[in-house]
């Protein structure tokens, strides 16, 4: 499975990255990938998320670039228009698993709810984002899930931070972790890439 191979030269960290300043992106992507976090989940939250992949795409050489906050298949044939390698999604919907299973790569459906994760699973997803993880039910909600849906690996987001990623991962049935703690706003508008480098070293 791709992400296995990927988790085996990047750390289990997914930075769900909002860009609003098309500038910031490149810098941005330099310091996570220099601090060792490779995997990057640029949000469509804002107008510049489509430039901003293709731009870290072509100049931040070791990045592996996804798109998240996809809602629709027209958005998810967008980011990969612009060479996103990921897509994740908040949720999940009969368009988007069909658009995902025509084009064959990674997706992260988002899931809530056993009901969630059985439909994803039935559609042949057996990565899953857990999503919204705190308000979910957050650790006790995963060791739910390993009963019923063994079968099934998570990168729960949503509540996650630099005090309690390290909890999430230690879950069996947990691959990675997505949060915003590792490109906190205040140092991406102080353009503070060290910041954002120690963090991800850190991580």
């Amino acid at each position: 499975m791709l992400w296995d191979l990927w988790l085996e030269r990047a750390k289990p960290l997914i930075p769900v990255i909002v860009i609003n300043d098309p500038e910031e992106a490149v810098p941005m992507a330099k310091a996570l990938v220099d601090g060792g976090v490779r995997l990057l989940e640029i949000t469509l939250r804002t107008q510049h998320g489509l430039e901003a992949i293709a731009a870290i795409k072509k100049d931040v050489p070791g990045a592996i670039v996804g798109v998240g906050t996809v809602t629709s298949a027209h958005q998810m044939e967008d980011a990969l228009k612009k060479g996103a390698e990921f897509v994740v999604s908040p949720g999940s919907s009969p368009d988007l698993l069909r658009c995902a299973a025509n084009w064959g790569g990674p997706y992260l459906p988002g899931v809530a709810t056993p009901s969630d994760v059985m439909q994803a699973r039935e559609a042949g997803f057996r990565y899953q984002k857990f999503f919204p993880a705190a308000p979910a039910g957050g650790i006790a909600m995963l060791k739910a899930f390993a009963g019923p849906f063994g079968d099934v690996k998570f990168c729960p987001t949503g509540g996650i931070a630099q005090e309690n990623y390290r909890d999430y991962l230690e879950q069996k049935n947990v691959f990675a972790v997505g949060g915003s703690w590792l490109t906190p706003a205040e140092a991406v508008s102080a353009r503070n890439w060290q910041t954002i480098s120690a963090l991800a070293i850190a991580g």
